[in-house]
């Protein structure tokens, strides 16, 4: 019988970490549910990630900073990016008020 999971279900409220969980995961393709506080990426701190990212925010916004570009993009529910691999990037902010809800599926 298939699982049925809620993506607004079990919102971990002023957690003092994002919160990851794995939905899918085949090869070459993984599915999660991020749940961000108010955090961001520590200062100097790049993601470079071997596979691509396709993001959707839910709920809530954040900022995305991409290495070489001068203005962080702002994202709100419903904006969907496909990071590259290897697209050197960093949270620059989520909202500390309302959970930031993001949909994430990596793929190779």
């Amino acid at each position: 019988m298939a699982k049925l999971t809620n993506l607004f279900g079990d919102l971990p409220a002023g957690a003092a970490s994002e919160q990851f969980v794995e939905l899918l995961s085949r090869p070459g393709l993984r599915i999660e549910r991020i749940v961000s506080n108010g955090q961001a990426s520590p200062p100097n701190f790049w993601y470079d990630q071997p596979e691509g990212e396709w993001l959707v925010v839910l709920q809530g916004e954040a900022r995305l900073a991409f290495e070489g570009e001068t203005a962080p993009c702002w994202l709100k529910p419903g904006d969907v990016i496909d990071i590259a691999p290897h697209r050197r990037h960093r949270v620059d902010w989520t909202h500390p008020e309302v959970p930031t809800i993001w949909l994430a599926v990596l793929y190779a």
